[in-house]
């Protein structure tokens, strides 16, 4: 086979401008899988290493991993894996995995200690076209709008997968803080999984939505008199936003046995007081997005209830502006691009 020639937009620089770039692609690997690139999410995770904001971005830098396209090439091996040419497949933040380390091992290949992420050293689905090991060309069910589902295969599964992780009852009461990019997707999943649903936002304006998207209740997350009425009285809840809260108030919350979790990347620490966690065996955790078999289970469930986030649509070509869109916090809740290099 030959080398493929690979048009993209590339910064070159932190919080530089996305410009059209091209880089080659040596000959197909045994385990590799191609995909023609048609659709790809962007979420603030691209921005932040755009901005170079957690020290680990390679310049020139590539964006994007919420990734869907068609299969158009495989190596020998990836061939024997159940993925067909012309497959629609997506790509989330993983792109490999040494499937032999202790994580990969336990099925949790989201933590392989030996993987790369697909805009971590690599260039990501900014692109017409990328490159993945065959386990993270993710197949997409037929019944769910391919233009739609991209975002899913990231902050799709950040907020899904604690329901997993947790084992969740439809009868359990759950809470979402942060009511965006993410917390809008977690509220769409939870009403389909039937829980006690309420929605914690500084944004009451904002209620009519929320509750379109599924919260039966929503509460001002500033409001310490209505926090105060609720404590002691959530099994689960989902942090999605990255800014300074009241922990304190926050996990007086949970229940006997409640969880509070993050998923939102909040930079600075954050204060806890063991003493109300060790009397009512509270805890405190935080997941990065899931594993192969998680994100299958989500796409199940996402096509067996029609779940798919809420999105404005850029060309690529378009990527400096829809950044921009992203960055002004005014997007509407997701943004995917639409290839057009």
């Amino acid at each position: 086979m030959m080398s493929t020639i690979v048009k993209a937009m590339a910064a070159h620089q932190a919080s530089g401008v996305l410009e059209p770039f091209e880089y080659e692609l040596p000959e197909i690997s045994s385990e590799e899988v191609e995909i023609a690139i048609e659709h790809c999410g962007l979420c603030h995770s691209d921005l932040s290493m755009l901005n170079n904001e957690w020290g680990i971005t390679s310049f020139p830098f590539v964006p994007g991993h919420e990734i869907v396209g068609k299969i158009v090439s495989l190596g020998n091996v990836a061939a024997s894996k159940n993925l067909t040419i012309g497959q629609t497949v997506g790509v989330g933040w993983n792109a490999s995995c040494c499937q032999h380390c202790e994580s990969c091992i336990n099925g949790q290949q989201q933590m392989c200690s030996n993987g790369q992420a697909t805009i971590v050293g690599n260039h990501g689905g900014f692109a017409n076209k990328i490159r993945v090991n065959w386990m993270w060309a993710i197949p997409i069910p037929e019944n769910i709008d391919f233009a739609e589902v991209g975002p899913l295969l990231c902050g799709g599964i950040t907020v899904f997968s604690p329901l997993l992780q947790h084992n969740i009852l439809p009868t359990a009461r759950v809470g979402v803080f942060g009511i965006g990019g993410l917390g809008h997707m977690a509220l769409k999943f939870l009403k389909a999984w039937g829980v006690n649903l309420t929605a914690f936002t500084s944004s009451l304006d904002k209620t009519e939505e929320l509750k379109a998207f599924g919260a039966q209740h929503v509460v001002s997350s500033v409001d310490t008199d209505a926090l105060t009425k609720l404590q002691g009285t959530f099994d689960l809840l989902i942090i999605t936003a990255n800014v300074k809260l009241d922990w304190d108030s926050i996990t007086a919350l949970l229940a006997n046995n409640g969880k509070l979790h993050f998923v939102g990347a909040i930079l600075e620490p954050i204060p806890v007081n063991i003493f109300p966690l060790l009397l009512a065996k509270k805890s405190i955790n935080a997941s990065p997005t899931g594993s192969r078999a998680e994100i299958d289970t989500m796409l199940k469930f996402a096509a067996q209830h029609n779940i798919t986030p809420q999105t404005e649509h850029f060309p690529l070509s378009k990527a400096n502006e829809a950044m921009a869109h992203l960055h002004s916090g005014k997007a509407k809740y997701r943004i995917v691009l639409d290839m057009d290099l």
